[in-house]
């Protein structure tokens, strides 16, 4: 099938690209979109050499499917350009995460609830997703009631910009600057804006996109999001209570038995998930599984996952996958 990629020339764009080789997805022709100024520029798919173009390009070249990773203006303005025509868009952006009439998806956790009339599908936050998996098996033995997140999260989600910056500070060389502060030797408490409640709209996005995904608002989350200088993927630390009793062997079992997940929790080894390791991995990773002794039915884990591929592009694709497997696309 004709698949466009919007925002082809981006860190998410181009592992999207990556990943359609990777996976064999069915494309006949790839259509790269970009902005007007990358427009006619070009980039290898193959090894052939395919030129880039406009959204409105893209519209009338009629693919069934559009990958979307340009921004959450970018896709206010043409997603819905793109559905109207018949195309289905997966995107990205945090544009319509939270709109009531668009599905907000993660394959393994929540993908029957896709359907032929859905045109525009929200891919969630990169934090979301990983955390969202090592969830969805609790709150279904064991139902989840209270969730306290902090992550620790690569500058590969801030984009090329934060990495060129980060490398820039380990050479010693000045260069622009992608946060308000340097983020070598630095933990920055700060993820997208801050809001009058005092979060981050990154944490916002955590707790809000978690409770659409399990389809359950009566789990409560609250969220501290830090921006570390790492690549390779993003890490939590998450503290889940629960209604019912459970033993941590029965916790580990679960996760072991999820998919999309590896448990990697074998202290006496020091084995344990970290994001030097996750990188260029679609897995999401789970360990230091401890009991938290201060609250009844309570645990701890650490939760590991690339944040380009899982929190990104792979979910994306993914999602293309099911809707392939489920006739709704071809």
């Amino acid at each position: 099938m004709k698949v466009a990629v919007v925002g082809a020339t981006g860190l998410v764009g181009t592992k999207m690209i990556e990943l359609l080789i990777e996976r064999n997805f069915p494309v006949s022709t790839l259509i790269p979109v970009a902005s007007e100024r990358s427009a006619g520029k070009t980039l290898y798919y193959k090894s052939e050499e395919i030129t880039i173009c406009t959204p409105q390009q893209a519209i009338d070249a009629k693919p069934a499917l559009a990958l979307f990773s340009a921004g959450g203006s970018t896709s206010l303005q043409w997603a819905p350009a793109f559905a109207a025509a018949g195309i289905t868009v997966i995107d990205n952006s945090s544009a319509w995460r939270m709109d009531p009439e668009k599905k907000l998806v993660v394959p393994e956790v929540n993908g029957h609830v896709l359907t032929a009339e859905d045109k525009i599908i929200a891919n969630p936050n990169c934090s979301t997703i990983q955390m969202v998996l090592v969830l969805k098996p609790i709150h279904d033995a064991f139902q989840i009631r209270r969730v306290v997140v902090s992550t620790y999260q690569s500058v590969t989600g801030t984009g090329v910009k934060a990495v060129q910056q980060l490398m820039n500070e380990r050479h010693n060389l000045a260069g622009e600057m992608a946060y308000k502060y340097p983020i070598d030797l630095n933990a920055i408490p700060q993820i997208d804006s801050f809001l009058e409640n005092g979060y981050t709209k990154e944490e916002m996005k955590m707790m809000k996109e978690t409770c659409k995904i399990m389809q359950d608002d009566s789990i409560k989350v609250t969220a501290t999001c830090v921006r570390i200088p790492t690549m390779g993927g993003h890490s939590e630390s998450v503290n889940i209570e629960c209604a019912s009793p459970f033993t941590l062997q029965s916790v580990r079992q679960l996760l072991s038995n999820a998919p999309g997940i590896v448990v990697q929790d074998d202290t006496d080894n020091c084995v344990y998930p970290m994001p030097l390791y996750s990188k260029d991995k679609d897995e999401t990773f789970v360990g230091r599984i401890r009991l938290d002794d201060t609250r009844p039915n309570t645990f701890n884990c650490w939760i590991v996952s690339d944040n380009l591929r899982k929190g990104a592009a792979t979910n994306a694709i993914q999602i293309a996958e099911l809707l392939l497997k489920k006739g709704l696309i071809q």
